[in-house]
């Protein structure tokens, strides 16, 4: 899942980055408002950090502006104000769960973990698609309860599509979850994850429109051979 970080103090960035990045979330960071709307616009987030002071103005004013504009992703506000009139401010703007500094980033992950599953209307922490089932806390993956050994992007691109909930993905938006800003990506790595998740899982649990996308298919009975 890839998550817009909007914060000013790089060592708190950094910080969260690392913790973030453990759970095999993309991050990309910025630190004004500007540069947010930027980011916002050109790739499609699966959630926002968004700090409340930023240097050129309130991170508050632009989530609700983004409210305003029915931008609907999620949002997680940071502040250093522990008064609960300014949580209660942040949550009537607009914002999805406030979390005030100093915080664990244990937390913030469980946070953004919820944040997806309310968000998708899910009850369980499994994500679960037939016989395939996908924790996205421990990041496992179980055919028919055989645990199945993937490596970290085809756990992303797994989760991607089944999060997706049989909507048709581009290989660009597959890329946006798989790939941050600075990463290098060799022109058929897509082609490469997809073919070693059919060998793992069988050949139809995903599934190719041609020239359009792809989704979560079946999971064929080669799986097991």
């Amino acid at each position: 899942m890839r998550v817009l970080l909007v914060e000013d103090d790089a060592a708190v960035a950094a910080g969260i980055e690392a913790g973030l990045g453990l759970s095999e979330f993309i991050v990309d960071t910025v630190g004004t408002l500007a540069a947010a709307r930027a980011a916002r616009q050109a790739i499609g987030y699966d959630l926002v950090v968004l700090d409340r002071r930023l240097p050129d103005g309130e991170g508050l004013a632009l989530l609700q502006a983004w409210r305003r504009e029915g931008v609907a992703i999620p949002v997680l506000m940071l502040t250093a104000r522990d008064a609960v009139a300014s949580r209660v401010e942040g949550l009537q703007g607009g914002a999805d769960d406030y979390l005030v500094k100093p915080f664990d980033l244990d937390e913030l992950t469980a946070r953004l973990q919820a944040l997806l599953r309310r968000t998708a209307g899910q009850a369980g922490r499994l994500l679960h698609h037939g016989r395939l089932a996908f924790d996205p806390v421990d990041r496992s993956v179980m055919l028919d309860g055989v645990p199945v050994a993937l490596i970290r992007r085809e756990r992303m691109l797994l989760e991607a599509l089944i999060r997706a909930r049989g909507r048709l993905l581009s290989a660009d938006q597959l890329k946006d979850r798989l790939y941050g800003i600075d990463d290098e990506v060799e022109s058929n790595a897509l082609n490469v994850h997809i073919y070693q998740l059919r060998r793992k899982l069988g050949r139809g649990v995903i599934e190719t429109v041609r020239g359009v996308g792809y989704r979560l298919g079946s999971v064929d009975e080669a799986a097991h051979a």
